[in-house]
């Protein structure tokens, strides 16, 4: 009797770590709803409980563990790993983590703003391809995201290149010029909330923050989508924009990457 329980138990056991380590991860890959709901909701709400950490926590501790310190390449290859085989995270990801790549070695731009750090992994990413006197400006405004995120620059080593600064990007776009001296920016990385992609451009429009020919780069206009954003920059008389199909994050779902440039 106790063997057969024994047995049921490891028989559980069994199907339930394939389900949750294999078939549901697979059966989710092409389904946006889906692959949202059981990455970002049921295993990072689980694993918080079960680990008594969060997601981003768990991110700076595989970081710390496996990455060379002082290497951003390898903390970006590290975070890679860590999302494909251990958990699923929200950065721009390795595919189109190598469009975004692209796209700052074609500006090379002298000024740099990033909306939305969540725990570094895209501020790494753009800031080690700077030119030498360009300073990337970062903003968060989760608190607990910009802790991680400043471990994870220091870690990279490019901590003097990045300056991360913590508040809402409605309150901070206003005051660039006050807080930097920054006049304009050649390069705009959007990957905050998607509600706000639209009435932050509008606003570094108005706040005269964009030049003729600054490129603008969104990430998400996809999935979870910014159609609002889109039909903006698509129509707009003051952006020539083009898409770049690519998938959500190490999903197969199709999301991807829009490149403005604002005509002035």
């Amino acid at each position: 009797m106790l063997l057969s329980f024994l047995a049921l138990c490891c028989g559980g056991a069994a199907v339930l770590y394939a389900l949750y380590s294999w078939l549901i991860p697979a059966a989710v890959q092409y389904n946006a709803w889906w692959a949202l709901l059981w990455h970002d909701t049921i295993v990072e709400r689980a694993l918080n409980i079960i680990t008594r950490s969060t997601r981003p926590q768990r991110l700076l501790r595989a970081v710390q563990k496996k990455a060379i310190k002082g290497d951003p390449q390898s903390v970006i290859s590290t975070i890679d790993y860590f999302c494909r085989h251990s958990e699923w995270a929200m950065n721009v990801g390795d595919e189109k983590g190598a469009i975004l790549d692209s796209v700052v070695c074609e500006v090379s731009p002298s000024t740099a703003l990033e909306l939305g750090t969540y725990c570094g992994y895209s501020t790494v990413r753009i800031a080690r391809l700077l030119p030498p006197g360009t300073k990337l400006i970062t903003l968060e405004f989760n608190p607990d995201y910009a802790a991680v995120a400043r471990q994870i620059i220091e870690y990279s080593g490019l901590q003097d290149k990045i300056c991360l600064v913590e508040g809402a990007s409605g309150d901070l776009i206003p005051k660039m010029q006050e807080l930097f001296g920054i006049k304009t920016f050649d390069f705009v990385f959007l990957d905050h909330w998607k509600d706000r992609y639209l009435p932050d451009i509008k606003l570094l429009e108005e706040c005269q923050l964009l030049r003729k020919g600054s490129i603008l780069l969104a990430d998400n206009v996809i999935c979870p989508g910014t159609p609002d954003y889109l039909e903006y920059v698509r129509n707009s008389p003051l952006y020539e924009s083009k898409y770049f199909k690519s998938h959500l994050e190490y999903t197969k779902v199709e999301d991807g990457l829009e490149k403005s440039v604002f005509l002035g």
